[in-house]
């Protein structure tokens, strides 16, 4: 079990606080969902807020006293961001430096430098794979995009088979590969093998990326010819600075915390012994947050010094990268908060029970319950942890393998089909220039794509496992 679950699973009520049949459960389910809709998209309430009316209509909805809802949402919501929300603060300063120092740029250049013609797009799916290991989706976007918009100015390369390969990077990351908000919170709320659905994750990510980026870009840039917007082309900042981080020191921060955390998977599994030392001292070194907090500690030093930033400027770096991650927190502890609520009126039992009636596997149920979530909300972390909350009683009676597939299920079908109740899908227009039928035929289509292939990856690897 990972150890992000401990506190949640403590923290929760021993058993459900309504008696409600499944017919209201399920009518209660649809409300609280249509309600969060209907108030990020048509009131345009901020997603943190959405997520606690609708957690609080859901409670009313299936009968559960409003005191006891409101228990379970505040309990939820706590133990959510007590279990990743340093995770997602130290993922944040950990981006922040790489970007400031110059990092990012020099990955950039130096692959950039030794790519060009056919291999472009490859070059750029690499690129926005290594890049979107710490970074949030939406700084990948801000990071990545210029960049794109250069290249294909620069080298006479058509927008559209340079620029998916790099949206399928960030996205294959962001919705498949820990230590990324939904990913972490899902592992937490199923009680996943954090090690395991990485190096698996890894395993998935890879494959998908490469079908959903350099190969679907051939389609796409038939489809949709443009031009880089001139006006979207920024000067790089990095290049007001004095001297960058190198090439493989930056590559080497930044693949750190995956390694220390692969190594104690390693381990684990040939080990396998609570009292070995060397189990034991992987065990804390590969803990997400000592090997996160490692990966911060050597960048101020592989990143910020070598970049020449005084004590002042690493000191500034760092508070500049915690503002921004207050709104992610919120809106990733309410979901935790939802997601509890669903649990605690009964949702996560009835699905349960369900699940034993129907001919669906548990892994495809899993995707097809966060696909719904995702068309209907917008939000890949909304629906990652939401869905999440809602299968997590399915991975009871499964191994450890299986419970890591769940949560790869669960995050494939997140990212279905964005569209224009996602805020990436508008960043992804306007930086692209394109019109809203445009993005749907490229960007939308794109991460479709990643989560159909995703899903066929994690259950071929099921018949294996």
């Amino acid at each position: 079990m990972s150890t992000l679950s401990v506190e949640m699973l403590a923290a929760a009520p021993a058993g459900p606080i309504t008696s409600a049949g499944h017919a209201q459960l399920g009518i209660a389910v649809l409300v609280g969902i249509a309600a969060i809709v209907l108030l990020i998209t048509r009131l345009k309430l901020h997603a943190f807020l959405a997520l606690t009316i609708g957690s609080l209509v859901l409670g009313a909805v299936a009968g559960a006293p409003l005191d006891k809802v409101i228990a379970s949402f505040t309990t939820g919501l706590g133990a959510t961001v007590a279990g990743v929300g340093v995770l997602i603060a130290l993922g944040a300063v950990l981006g922040k430096l790489l970007a400031d120092s110059g990092g990012a740029d020099q990955i950039v250049d130096t692959i950039l430098a030794r790519a060009g013609g056919r291999a472009m797009p490859w070059a750029m799916v690499l690129i926005a794979g290594i890049i979107g290991l710490p970074l949030f989706f939406e700084v990948g976007i801000v990071l990545l995009i210029p960049v794109v918009l250069l290249v294909a100015k620069r080298g006479g390369h058509s927008l559209m088979r340079i620029g998916i390969p790099a949206l399928a990077g960030l996205s294959v990351m962001h919705g498949l590969v820990p230590p990324h908000p939904g990913p972490l919170a899902a592992i937490d709320a199923i009680g996943a093998n954090l090690g395991v659905t990485l190096a698996l994750g890894v395993l998935v990510a890879v494959p998908t990326a490469v079908i959903a980026g350099p190969l679907f870009s051939r389609y796409a840039a038939r489809w949709v010819d443009i031009t880089p917007p001139e006006k979207l082309i920024p000067q790089r900042p990095s290049e007001e600075l004095e001297r960058r981080p190198g090439f493989v020191a930056t590559v080497a921060t930044v693949m750190l915390p995956v390694v220390l955390m692969l190594a104690k998977a390693l381990v684990d599994i040939v080990v396998d012994d609570p009292k070995d030392h060397v189990q034991r001292v992987t065990d804390v070194i590969g803990s997400p947050l000592v090997a996160l907090l490692a990966a911060v500690l050597v960048g101020m030093v592989t990143l910020g010094r070598a970049a020449g930033f005084a004590k002042e400027r690493l000191a500034t770096t760092v508070e500049k990268s915690l503002v921004p991650i207050a709104g992610i927190l919120l809106i990733v502890g309410a979901g935790g908060g939802f997601k509890q609520t669903l649990i605690d009126v009964g949702v996560g039992q009835m699905i349960l029970d369900f699940s034993r009636d129907w001919s669906v596997p548990a892994l495809l149920l899993a995707w097809l319950i966060a696909v719904g979530i995702r068309l209907a909300t917008g939000s890949a972390t909304v629906a990652t942890i939401s869905a999440a909350g809602l299968v997590a009683p399915l991975a009871a009676d499964m191994s450890t393998a299986h419970v890591a597939l769940l949560v790869l299920a669960v995050g494939g079908g997140s990212l279905f089909f964005s569209h224009v109740n996602d805020a990436g899908f508008w960043m992804v227009k306007e930086y692209f220039g394109m019109d809203v039928v445009q993005t749907i035929k490229t960007w939308s289509l794109m991460e479709t794509v990643i989560s159909v292939v995703s899903l066929g990856f994690v259950m071929l690897l099921s018949l294996v496992l």
